[in-house]
């Protein structure tokens, strides 16, 4: 089967959807016999009848439904793409696919986004922003799905350049009236005394603290497991149990009260992130400008052209 054009789609679909070749003409300024002749060597393409010509009209066969699905989608994208290089077009920055961790995500990059977005020279930069653990925030920059990754600087940044971004601190969440609530610091081997709220097992800062356990002789056991922190708040509102979590998301919610964050101390507790990237040649000017704007803001606390922070051993972190 030869390609289909996008022309072709767009009139079936108009076709499908006003269910009149006639009607269909007038708003693509062509004659109905023109739109006939192109969707009759649609059909023909593609081997199978795709509408049923009636007095009154037209409407899609069971094949056409099939392909009228996929058309939209096809569309769909199409749509996107102009867009995309139409910003280009018109001179402007264009579009930056960032990958990020979920503490990253959960504390405050989000408003540093949006910061950078709000500048008048950033007026039409657009930001693709994902979730991901470590790990594939760091795979996905090496494969070039995000031309920016920002995780925990334990991460493996091999082959990859980085910039220090913020940096948080792992507390211990707990209810008001809970023993450990009037501390101000705790050592991780006590938490281990009370049951945990716990990201899936699988994440890196959970099987870091495994690791840590089993240093001490003991058990990292979890009463619950939860996808997100702030699932991980709610169980603990509920009182039924404690959670390791950067004391920057508690921080970030102000619905989560009736929770105290008292600081963990042991050193691997404080943690720093980075953005990573392929290389600075590599970077669009728009996803240079981000970079830059995440890794070197002194109103944030960071030295332009710090060296990164050195986190705790380990390849992937949450």
């Amino acid at each position: 089967m030869r390609d289909i054009d996008i022309t072709t789609l767009r009139l079936f679909v108009a076709v499908c959807e006003l269910r009149s070749m006639s009607r269909v003409s007038e708003d693509a300024n062509m004659v109905p016999s023109a739109i006939s002749k192109r969707l009759a060597a649609l059909e023909e393409a593609l081997g199978v009848p795709l509408l049923i010509r009636r007095r009154r009209g037209v409407e899609p066969t069971a094949a056409g439904e099939t392909l009228l699905e996929h058309a939209r989608a096809i569309l769909a994208g199409a749509d996107q793409i102009h867009r995309d290089m139409s910003a280009y077009a018109a001179g402007v920055k264009g579009l930056i696919k960032v990958l990020a961790s979920s503490s990253a995500m959960a504390e405050s990059l989000a408003d540093d986004i949006a910061g950078f977005l709000h500048i008048p020279a950033h007026h039409d930069i657009r930001v693709s922003l994902e979730e991901a653990v470590s790990e594939k925030v760091v795979q996905g920059v090496r494969a070039g799905v995000a031309s920016l990754g920002i995780c925990w600087d334990a991460a493996d940044f091999q082959g990859l350049e980085h910039v220090p971004y913020r940096h948080d601190h792992l507390a211990v969440l707990v209810p008001e009236g809970h023993p450990l609530a009037g501390r101000k610091t705790v050592a991780f081997e006590e938490v281990l005394d009370y049951e945990q709220v716990s990201l899936p097992p699988t994440t890196a800062v959970v099987s870091y603290m495994r690791r840590q356990a089993a240093l001490l002789g003991r058990t990292f056991s979890h009463r619950v497991t939860v996808s997100n922190f702030d699932s991980a708040l709610r169980v603990v509102q509920a009182r039924l149990g404690v959670s390791i979590a950067p004391r920057e998301v508690l921080a970030a919610r102000h619905s989560a009260s009736g929770i105290v964050a008292v600081d963990l101390s042991d050193s691997w507790a404080k943690r720093r992130f980075a953005v990573c990237f392929q290389s600075r040649a590599s970077l669009t000017p728009a996803a240079r400008l981000l970079m830059e704007y995440l890794g070197s803001d002194p109103v944030r606390g960071l030295t332009p052209g710090a060296a990164p922070g050195a986190g705790p051993t380990g390849k992937q972190s949450r």
